[in-house]
């Protein structure tokens, strides 16, 4: 048993579960439950006042979560974010009713965070003015000491023996009053997350990995908002089917649209109108309202007033001049997909097998997925354009130029030296 199962074991927290059956010696998985019960959701300043005053005074990490309600709502905003510290206990706050946390952003700014796949829940924090200075993510940690199963349910089944409540990770979190059974769910997210990053720190310097994984974490943490993506309308499912240039045109016109509907009411773009609808106005290209009700996903619950509304844009995206249309396929930086090579440049697609190869082989010897090893587009990079000359030190300063760390440098360097050669 770890020092963390240990101090799990020892601490109150109750558990709940039958007796075994008689032919079991073993007794079943304790199912956790908050130590300190659901705490009342922070829904006004003085409140939340109170609460950040607790967690100044606060000591160790402060383990940290947010729900959002991808799938219901417009875009990643957070809609209850959960906290705990040692000293201040567990909080949960209501980010809609108090959608300023800059003050318990910086109350607990110097503080370690601990997060479970923190590139998730990063964004919409930042978004309420919470940014960590310094982090530890559970997920990345797992993955890193070669654990096959990286859920936040898994780790704490298999590193701290406690089973997490499921079953409520994909609701609509923008419903109010949040129920009960959520909000327990939502404070066992952050219930054990602290001595789950301790029991991994303590794995990851068993295999000496534990340098490795603060350079990843202080990436994470000092890495700039992702840029507005180009042309997302060109990530609507089941555009591979679309090749001619003016049904692009419409696939961008009815994106456009759908976005602007769902934005303006605050629900997810799929709510509104399916990608699949998309997909089959474009390739239909349907001329009227009638014809463009027979297709599939304008049934006949859409009304008249919506219709027109897809029509308008499909008629749109007919009558541009052929000037206008969208290309076939994104502006690429950087080498072309894979499959191309061994016709284009042989001996860049001798390169990248060689280093897929070794790469593959460090990965299984360090115990870990490859693409945490290296990513697989800097590999690509490398092959397609390797330095003039193939060395210890030009290999290294090509992957440092593409965004590798100290530690993933000097891993993969050596067995790049001999792919690339």
């Amino acid at each position: 048993m770890t020092d963390a199962q240990e101090t799990a074991a020892d601490s109150s927290l109750r558990t709940t579960g039958g007796a075994p059956p008689d032919d079991v010696e073993t007794a079943p998985t304790p199912l956790l439950e908050p130590r300190d019960g659901i705490p009342p959701v922070i829904a006004d300043e003085e409140a939340l006042a109170e609460m950040i005053a607790a967690y100044a005074g606060g000591t160790g990490p402060v383990a940290v979560d947010a729900e959002r309600a991808s799938g219901y709502r417009y875009g990643q905003r957070a809609y209850l974010v959960q906290l705990r510290r040692e000293g201040a206990g567990t909080a949960l706050i209501d980010p809609v009713a108090c959608p300023d946390l800059s003050g318990l952003g910086a109350a607990i700014g110097d503080a370690e965070w601990v997060l479970h796949a923190a590139t998730q829940d990063l964004p919409c924090l930042r978004e309420i003015g919470m940014v960590p200075s310094r982090i530890f993510d559970t997920e990345l940690a797992g993955r890193l000491a070669g654990f096959p199963r990286v859920g936040l349910g898994a780790m704490v089944e298999s590193v701290l023996g406690y089973v997490l409540e499921k079953g409520h990770s994909a609701v609509d979190w923008s419903t109010r009053p949040l129920p009960e059974p959520w909000l327990r769910y939502a404070a066992l997210d952050v219930e054990l997350l602290v001595d789950l990053r301790d029991a991994l720190e303590k794995e990851l310097d068993r295999q000496g990995k534990l340098e490795w994984a603060r350079e990843e974490f202080d990436a994470i943490a000092s890495a700039p908002p992702a840029p507005p993506r180009k042309d997302p309308w060109r990530r609507t499912s089941g555009m591979h089917k679309v090749r001619r240039r003016r049904q692009m045109a419409v696939v961008r016109e009815l994106w456009t649209a759908r976005d602007k509907v769902a934005q303006r009411r605050d629900v997810s773009p799929g709510k509104v109108l399916s990608d699949g609808a998309i997909v089959e106005a474009a390739l239909g290209l349907p001329p009227n309202v009638h014809a463009l009700a027979a297709l599939s996903g304008f049934g006949h619950r859409m009304g008249r007033r919506q219709l027109e509304q897809w029509q308008a844009a499909v008629d749109r995206a007919k009558a541009l001049p052929d000037a206008d249309l969208p290309q076939p396929g994104q502006t690429v930086t950087g080498p072309p997909p894979p499959r191309s090579w061994a016709d284009r440049d042989p001996a860049a697609a001798a390169r990248l097998s060689a280093a897929r190869a070794a790469i593959s082989s460090l990965a299984e010897q360090l115990n870990m997925p490859q693409e945490n090893l290296i990513t697989p587009d800097t590999v690509r990079r490398v092959c397609w354009e390797p330095p003039a000359r193939v060395d210890e030190a030009s290999v290294s300063a090509a992957l440092a130029s593409h965004g590798a760390r100290a530690w993933q440098i000097t891993q993969v360097t050596p067995a790049l030296v001999t792919a690339l050669a």
